[in-house]
């Protein structure tokens, strides 16, 4: 997969400093390397190589370059090991975690980047960058020159001067000694008191407890500095008063170590840092490699990257409903750019008011060949929205055209617009003429609104998010900021900036059409673009291209129409059950009362870890990051196995407040009003391997086995005169198992029908079959399904509550029984290191960036997923390829019933009891034939008036 290539956001008035003709800039590489690792969204090329960090950097680089144009400029980084910090406090630092891999692994190619755009570049040993940048600010101020300090760290303020002026390039916010104080409330000769004062956690130094910014602040600005304030420590009052008195030997410290040094001996001078010529040839290699497409073409045109000519200007963008298909977003806005594509740019998006300008469009989507379409909603309630613009995209003498038609616009002042019904009159026959292509960016959401004004979306083609997530499930998340981001360097506008947040967010019909309008035609646009490239390269994968063509988009209206069926709910059941989950919570809270001798909050993790750990002194199994000890449920859970009372009292408690706030309480709150039904959203580009999932409600967690979960499915219920039809896939991921492996045992068991699980058990004990007992075949389910979760020994001793050794035994006799198996496991692992994917049998692919990590944890884990994958994605498209048959049938069929639910390896029906069963058949075969294998496809089906009754 391609990388997203940002052109940096060049503002058309640059940020002034004291000298802007020529500053000496130096960037704080290391601040901005961690700054833009968890700022980007979790890019990596095609071949799984994290890339985040890099770009943000190298965008930022950028940007600097391209605002500047400076000729003395170096980028400074941290070395690894030790400084005199560490020396002086061995404590320096001591609790910050390793870097992550995926960071680390990008520091290398960051650093042969800047080397090649002609930066100079210093790591130096023993030295930190802040003492690196401090030392040759200071020279230049010296050499009487104005220096621009990129960096995000507040300690660098200490360093402000009338010529010493910091940036932070990823919001434009300048630092001046004004603005110093207006932020912290000192002056910049006051910071290195203000931080040895108020301490840093991120470097653990130490400061003075209690002691806060305001603390800090009101002291400074009472006595000036440090030392006059230990002169009159002994006139603080109160209980902070006594914490400066007591910590006034550490408080020097703290100030030396918060101190920059400006006069390091370094290998290098001020004179000798001047920006060089960019190497074209190894930047050529390196963008290539790290596939950054735009900064790529602009090399191979013989332009080098960030000059005055290839500056972009600045363009704020957005996000739209479409990112609540998958939804994300970036914590810091790294990138801001314009769109880079080999089709030429469209003119400036068109807003249509006018007869005329619509008519002239009409005639644009009459001849197009492919019609991008998208709306602007009043909600992301699919069953409720409703329509206050059209948005559209067509391609026309090779030029990209959009434009906006507003129809609803209400606010105060809105100017004239079309006549909604007429509008949607008019484009009705294009939208459901099935041989007009369409594409769009989760286009589903589309559907549904197109619904509910009596139109058909026909002739769905092509959806970027789901091209975006064949290709690669997991290199990014798949709404349109990211793709956008990733594949056209292009950051859209986000919805907050035209809406505002929070309670006082605009819906769209209150926007001005003037704010509204290059928000919504841009949807189109970049959904375009975004097709344009995502299509190319699917084409270039025939496996991928036909997981797309031949199960996801037949899908995405299959799903539609099943969101749309939706499902009765009892309510009155629920109610009642909630009541008397309500009253078991209440009942297990004065238990736990009792044992812990106190009344205490069972829902706080602070009052239960002294209960647990304090008062009734259970063993610490884990602790939090903060180095508390957890409470997670995996932590009681092992508590409650050890015989310990109260955390197996707290994990009933958890389950049971856990199904009346997701289930007996909220089930009822979603019932659409129009349809008396449940409606819920299946996603289809969020799990990795490709299963689906589901949101508002989560049809997917509802306990089977406890009693309470099984209740909450009897609420599920048939319509009078109907009954439910329950399909599953019986043992579905152990038959695929067998297919892969091939090993003769398992397909001899499948084969004649045995069970497998008494089967297995047979062959690990060496007992007839007749002769399995109950538990023999618990501890061979047990394996069977532990080892294609990659479960190890430990995990099933754990499981079977045995010891290590004969959980061991137990592998180690399965292994010698089917050795097929552990030969496909072997290979797989092999195959995955050596593609950095696996496939299931149907072409689609699980990409594991990890799974040759250095990090053993993160590689295990990679390996694990790469057993399993194959398995899970294959048992994923055998029933969504089922789920196209059977709607296919649906629509000629002439019986009464309709798909209204699926969960994992099942299927639900709502079907007329006269003809429930003339239906079974037939579902049945249609699933069983899904997908040949060596083995047979086996479903269970059963029937009743509820889901549980039918399960």
């Amino acid at each position: 997969m391609t990388q997203s290539n940002v052109q940096p956001d060049v503002q058309a008035n640059a940020p002034l400093i004291t000298n802007p003709d020529s500053p000496f800039i130096l960037v704080d590489g290391s601040s901005y390397l961690f700054r833009a690792f968890h700022a980007m969204p979790p890019l990596t090329n095609s071949k799984g190589q994290a890339t985040g960090a890099i770009f943000g950097v190298v965008n930022m680089l950028g940007k600097l370059l391209s605002q500047y144009q400076p000729e003395k400029m170096a980028v400074i980084f941290d070395a690894k090991g030790k400084t005199f910090r560490h020396d002086m406090y061995s404590e320096y630092k001591a609790h910050r975690p390793p870097m992550p891999e995926e960071l680390s692994s990008q520091i290398a190619p960051l650093h042969e980047i800047v080397k090649a755009m002609g930066l100079p570049l210093f790591v130096i040993e023993g030295v930190e960058a802040d003492d690196v940048i401090g030392t040759l600010a200071h020279q230049a101020t010296e050499a009487q020159h104005d220096t621009l300090i990129s960096t995000g760290d507040k300690d660098m303020a200490q360093l402000v001067n009338e010529h010493i002026t910091l940036i932070n390039t990823m919001n434009d916010a300048l630092s001046t000694p004004e603005t110093v104080v207006e932020k912290f409330g000192v002056r910049p000769d006051q910071i290195i008191d203000y931080l040895a004062l108020v301490g840093d956690t991120s470097d653990n130094i130490p400061g003075i407890p209690k002691c806060g910014p305001k603390t800090a602040v009101k002291w400074l600005n009472a006595h000036g500095n440090i030392d006059r304030l230990i002169e009159n420590a002994d006139m603080i009052g109160g209980k902070i008063g006594e914490n400066l008195r007591n910590n006034l030997d550490q408080l020097a410290l703290s100030r030396e170590l918060t101190t920059i040094k400006i006069d390091c001996d370094l290998p290098v001078h001020l004179e000798d840092i001047n920006r060089q010529p960019a190497d074209l040839a190894k930047l050529q290699e390196l963008f290539a490699e790290y596939e950054f497409k735009t900064w790529l073409n602009q090399v191979m045109q013989g332009n080098p990257p960030f000059s005055k000519s290839n500056g972009a200007k600045a363009h704020s963008q957005t996000l739209t409903k479409k990112n609540s298909a998958a939804s994300s977003g970036q914590s810091e806005a790294v990138v801001n750019s314009n769109h880079s594509s080999e089709m030429k740019n469209s003119e400036p998006y068109e807003t249509v008011l006018t007869q005329e300008q619509f008519e002239k469009w009409m005639t644009r989507l009459h001849k197009a060949d492919l019609i991008t379409v998208d709306t602007e909603t009043t909600s992301l309630n699919t069953m409720e929205a409703q329509i206050v613009g059209l948005c559209f995209a067509v391609v026309e003498n090779k030029t990209r055209q959009a434009c906006y038609i507003p129809l609803a616009h209400d606010y105060e002042g809105a100017p004239e617009q079309l006549d909604k019904k007429t509008v949607l009159e008019k484009v009705k026959p294009i939208l459901e003429n099935p041989d007009v292509a369409k594409c769009g960016q989760n286009l589903k959401y589309d559907w549904h609104v197109f619904q509910n004004h009596g139109i058909t979306l026909k002739g769905i083609k092509f959806d970027t998010m789901l091209e975006s997530y064949t290709l690669n499930s997991v290199a990014t998340r798949h709404n349109m900021d990211d793709l956008a981001l990733k594949y056209l360097n292009h950051r859209t506008i986000h919805f907050e900036e035209i809406a505002g947040k929070g309670k006082k967010q605009l819906t769209f019909n209150q926007i001005e059409i003037e704010t509204a309008s290059p928000y919504a035609a841009e949807d189109a646009d970049v959904t375009l673009q975004l097709h344009e490239t995502l299509w190319q390269q699917l084409e270039a994968e025939p496996s991928l291209k036909s997981v797309f063509t031949d199960i996801e988009m037949p899908l995405m209206p299959v799903l539609a129409h099943m969101e749309r069926n939706g499902v009765l709910i009892d309510t009155d059941m629920l109610a009642k059950q909630s009541l008397e989950i309500t009253e078991k919570l209440g009942k297990l809270e004065q238990q736990a009362h009792l044992i812990a001798g106190e009344v205490f909050n069972l829902n706080s993790s602070k009052q239960l870890q002294v209960i647990l750990f304090e008062n009734l002194e259970l063993p610490v199994i884990k602790k939090t990051p903060k180095g508390q000890p957890s409470t997670a449920e995996p932590v009681l859970a092992e508590l409650a196995e050890q015989g310990h009372e109260m955390p197996n009292l707290i994990l009933e408690y958890r389950s049971l407040a856990k199904l009346k706030s997701t289930y007996t309480d909220s089930l009822p709150k979603q019932i659409n009003s129009n349809t008396g039904r449940v409606h819920t959203s299946y996603q289809q580009a969020v799990a990795s391997t490709g299963r689906l999932s589901s949101t508002e409600p989560n049809l997917q967690n509802i306990p089977v086995r406890s009693p309470e979960g099984r209740r909450i499915r009897q609420a599920f219920i048939a319509e009078p005169g109907y009954q439910l039809i329950a399909a599953d896939y019986s043992q579905i991921e152990l038959r695929i198992m067998a297919h892969l492996s091939g090993d003769e045992g398992l397909l001899n068991a499948f084969a004649q029908g045995k069970d497998i699980h008494k089967a297995t058990a047979a062959e690990i004990f060496g007992v007839p079959l007749d002769a399995v007992t109950s538990e023999q075949r618990r501890s061979a389910k047990a394996v069977n399904f532990g080892l294609i979760y990659g479960m190890s020994a430990f995990g099933l001793a754990k499981q079977l509550n045995v010891s290590r050794n004969l959980a061991q035994e137990y592998i180690n006799l399965y292994f010698a029984r089917y050795p097929g198996v552990l030969s496909y496991m072997d290979t797989t692992k092999e195959n995955a290191k050596a593609n950095g994917y696996v496939e299931t049998l149907m072409g689609r692919r699980l990409y594991l960036p990890d799974i040759n990590a250095r990090n053993g944890q993160l590689r295990q884990y990679a390996e694990r997923t790469a057993i399993n994958a194959p398995m899970q994605g294959t048992a994923a498209d055998i029933i969504k390829t089922a789920m196209i048959r059977i709607e296919s049938w649906l629509d000629n069929c002439p019986f009464d019933i309709k798909m209204i639910m699926q969960v994992h390896d099942e299927l639900v029906f709502e079907v007329a009891e006269k003809d429930r069963e003339a239906v079974i058949p037939h579902i049945k075969e249609l699933m069983e034939s899904a997908l040949d294998l060596k083995v047979p496809l086996i479903v269970d089906i059963g029937q009743g008036k509820n889901w549980d009754e039918a399960h």
